[in-house]
């Protein structure tokens, strides 16, 4: 899911983001002093970062039940954080008892939210958790034993929130140090969120964030007031604008149409024109071609008359396919990052060798000579010394991982009685080479391939305990234990290069990521128990589909069961477009490596596979959502480059901000008045001559 997120962010590094004036900028803000960690981590930090954290896991929840692919929102936390300091500051400033707020406390409310934030993204709600439920079990007819269904209560998930996500925050500390200061890996959308926050200190930046504010500010309460009106005229199944025809009633029935959704229009403002139109091409081809295809060979290829969820009819093409591309795309680029990282760790060493060599010469030739030293800027140097200074000291961070994984060796398998402690370990074994391996591809390609890791240990944790001993549950769990630790060392590492431009204390920034993380492990089941209450929740036509979380209880069948089970000619569909994810991404790789213009016009296997079995209606929000970004740079480039974040961010606060006053309705039994359908002019010829339906 995560995979494609971090490309807005490039994005804006590329066409933002100019070396001469973060220099002009640091000399700004070099005389400035760096004040203690201690008073970087204030309480005024910790109450906005609540706030903020509420808001944007609002927002993540409700993707993640949607679409499942999650845009970056370290902008939209970042300029929050200024806006909410800056009033805070000012208003406390009347009362003669407030006091500046710096940069560094501004990077350490953009670190705990995004620590919240990647908790409920991680955390499996709308993936590996919501897989071991009966919503998603009822669609396959294996493995619906009680071994191999488990629906946790609030308390259970709060409880293995924390023991899988408190463990990842000690791994990612010593892997810093590695990365950052070691390495000197780039973490570009770290830099790109570290020149945003440099620039809010200048007077000039200070007067932009205000406006982006302002900007941000009307859009969420236009969107909030929109969502309220779409509910007004969506009381019944297909209801309200969701559900426009635009295209005409026959494209409606194969899920061409617009949904009318502020939300999904801001989405796609945010997320990359390439990631937005992969979306749509992969409902194009299996919406308007593929699945009617297929569908025509009812009684042939699979028996006539399955229901529209069985697993043996249409709806095993659309999940074992989709997933099919989903793994293509994830072994693929984990073969690549992982050869890539291989690669530039062996130029490294070499490159060390070769310098320590040419040392050694120099000094035997000449003692007498200085050896020449690597010009360092004062900056340069300064950022370092203060990284290091308040780093966390490798074995403590070591120690607080073995301690806080063995107390998950204890503890989870009293939450899934199918995973035996040897399992845990393994896991906790296995977990740091994925991790390191994870971050160093982060730093070189802006990618997390947190999922990939994941679909690869379902697959073998699966196998190895098989389906009479709960091997689904097992494996779906096992992704849960891996996939934090590996998200976080890209999240997090991106935060901590943003901390390391800031001038910002590691040790102020691991107390924000535990608190952030304690944050999104309490407001993550809190927030998915209120959208549990929807029981339609999972199903195809619903409002909430959660696409990933039927590819992932499949994954774990087919590491179990085989590929016997799927229906006629399926298995040949898998292995094709399998291959033709391959394909795909060796092209991409190709074509960037020859710098060739084709490379912005080759699709993303992921966006193509969600809609492979989710359908085009969100795509076709998104890309206008991308039409409308497109329309605006051409009047004012500059302008729309600049207010496009906030927009967007506002469009998707304000819709999931509705969700409030929904369920205290909810609550209340207090419905939608009205409903609003469209149909055929044919069904209206019917339903005006027929007397039963009262249009006479």
């Amino acid at each position: 899911m995560a995979s494609g997120n971090d490309e807005m962010e490039r994005g804006v590094l590329e066409d933002g983001y100019d070396s001469d004036e973060e220099g002009s900028m640091d000399q700004t803000l070099e005389a400035a002093e760096v004040p203690e960690w201690t008073e970087q981590l204030t309480p005024r930090a910790l109450i906005i970062s609540l706030i903020l954290g509420v808001m944007f896991n609002f927002i993540i929840m409700r993707m993640s039940l949607t679409i499942g692919i999650i845009p970056s929102l370290n902008i939209s936390a970042g300029l929050l954080a200024f806006f909410m300091l800056k009033s805070w500051s000012q208003a406390f400033e009347k009362l003669c008892f407030s006091r500046p707020f710096t940069r560094q406390e501004n990077t350490i409310i953009q670190t705990c939210v995004i620590a919240c934030v990647s908790v409920v993204q991680s955390g499996g709600f709308g993936s590996y958790l919501f897989a071991m439920s009966n919503n998603v079990a009822g669609n396959f007819s294996e493995a619906n034993d009680v071994k191999n269904i488990r629906v946790l209560g609030i308390g259970s998930t709060i409880a293995f929130m924390f023991l899988v996500s408190i463990v990842g925050l000690f791994i990612v500390a010593p892997i810093a140090k590695v990365m950052i200061v070691g390495q000197k890996l780039y973490y570009p959308s770290g830099v790109a969120i570290a020149h945003l926050i440099n620039s809010f200190q200048t007077s000039q930046g200070a007067l932009i964030a205000r406006k982006q504010v302002w900007v941000l500010f009307k859009s969420l309460v236009g969107s909030f007031l929109w969502a309220g009106f779409k509910w007004m005229y969506s009381a019944g199944s297909f209801c309200g604008f969701s559900n426009f025809p635009v295209f005409g009633m026959t494209a409606f029935d194969n899920k061409f149409y617009f949904d009318c959704s502020a939300s999904n229009i801001g989405m796609g403002m945010i997320c990359p024109i390439s990631i937005n139109l992969s979306l749509l091409l992969g409902g194009v081809i299996s919406h308007a071609f593929l699945w009617p295809h297929i569908k025509s060979k009812e009684g042939k290829w699979f028996p006539a008359g399955l229901g529209l969820q069985d697993v043996h009819g249409i709806f095993g093409y659309k999940v074992f396919i989709s997933l099919a591309m989903v793994v293509g795309d994830g072994l693929f680029h984990l073969v690549h990052v992982l050869i890539r990282t291989s690669h530039n760790l062996y130029n490294n060493k070499r490159q060390e060798n070769f310098i320590l060599s040419e040392s050694k010469k120099l000094s035997a030739t000449n003692s007498n000579t200085d050896l020449p030293v690597v010009e360092v800027s004062q900056e340069e140097h300064r950022r370092t010394t203060v990284f290091l200074q308040d780093h966390i000291p490798s074995p403590i961070a070591i120690g607080g991982y073995i301690f806080c994984a063995i107390i998950s060796i204890i503890g989870i398998p009293f939450i899934f009685h199918q995973l035996k402690p040897y399992h845990v370990i393994t896991v906790y074994l296995i977990a740091p080479i994925f991790a390191f391996c994870n971050a160093y591809g982060a730093g070189l390609t802006n990618l997390s391939l947190g999922p990939s890791y994941g679909k690869l240990l379902i697959f073998i944790m699966a196998g190895w305990v098989g389906m009479s001993s709960g091997g689904v549950i097992a494996a779906l769990a096992s992704s849960g234990i891996i996939m934090p630790i590996v998200n976080y060392s890209s999240d997090l590492l991106q935060d901590y290069k943003t901390g390391y431009l800031t001038l910002s204390s590691p040790k102020a920034m691991l107390v924000s990521q535990i608190f952030g993380s304690a944050l999104g492990c309490v407001l993550g089941p809190l927030l998915f128990s209120f959208f549990q209450q929807d029981p339609t929740l999972g199903d195809e036509d619903s409002d909430y589909p959660v696409p990933y979380a039927k590819m992932y209880r499949a994954l774990a069948l087919v590491g179990m069961e085989g590929l016997h089970a799927l229906p006629d000619n399926c298995l040949s569909l898998c292995i094709l477009f399998f291959f033709l994810a391959v394909i795909i991404n060796a092209a991409k790789e190709l074509t960037k490596k020859l710098n060739l213009e084709l490379q912005h016009y080759v699709p993303s296997v992921t966006g193509m596979a969600i809609t492979f079995y989710l359908g085009p209606y969100v795509p076709i929000s998104m890309c206008t959502g991308s039409l409308v970004t497109y329309l605006w740079g051409s009047v004012n480039k500059e302008y729309a480059r600049t207010f496009t974040p906030a927009l967007a961010s506002g469009l998707m606060c304000g819709e999931s901000l509705w969700l409030l006053p929904t369920l205290l309705m909810d609550l209340n039994r207090v419905h939608s008045p009205m409903c609003m359908k469209f149909f055929s002019s044919g069904t209206y010829a019917v339903m005006v001559s027929d007397p039963k339906y009262g249009l006479l």
